[in-house]
């Protein structure tokens, strides 16, 4: 059992940094390289759920993969900070997922309307500012943890 939790552990935070970083420095740029910035915003705006879906999905088991760790881990400081990193990253990607992703959403397609009050680009503008901190927050903190997994995780 507790080689399945040390797998399950390392490929939700495999899987979990591999997309922030896949998306945010490779595919979100290209789109927006590519594409006019309506159809672009549109593409992203399209990734978005899965991407979030998968974010609570891999932080979950992050999370209680941690936790279950922590209890039988000679090492236990460390996996309490892993847990605790893993917590963090979990409220944020709720927090852009669940608040953040959809009222942008919905300002979207006002963006580009020439009758559209200025105060819809502030609020877009800002709600993707938080958007990108929040991301960055989990980045950050993904790699804090696989920094002390590879000092936890040894033999």
């Amino acid at each position: 059992m507790y080689g399945f939790l040390r797998w399950l552990y390392l490929a939700a935070l495999i899987v979990w940094l591999g997309e922030i970083v896949f998306f945010s420095f490779i595919v979100a740029p290209a789109i927006f390289r590519t594409f006019p910035p309506v159809d672009a915003g549109r593409a992203v705006g399209a990734v978005f759920p899965l991407y979030y879906r998968l974010g609570y999905v891999c932080g979950a088991a992050l999370l209680l993969t941690s936790v279950f760790l922590l209890g039988g881990a000679a090492s236990r400081r460390l996996w309490a900070i892993n847990a605790g990193l893993a917590a963090i990253m979990l409220i944020a990607t709720v927090y852009a997922g669940l608040i953040i992703q959809p009222r942008a959403t919905e300002l979207r397609p006002q963006l580009h309307d020439t009758a559209a009050p200025p105060t819809v680009r502030e609020e877009f503008d800002r709600l993707h500012r938080v958007a990108v901190q929040l991301n960055g927050v989990v980045l950050v903190c993904g790699v804090v943890v696989s920094v002390i997994t590879a000092t936890a995780l040894r033999p």
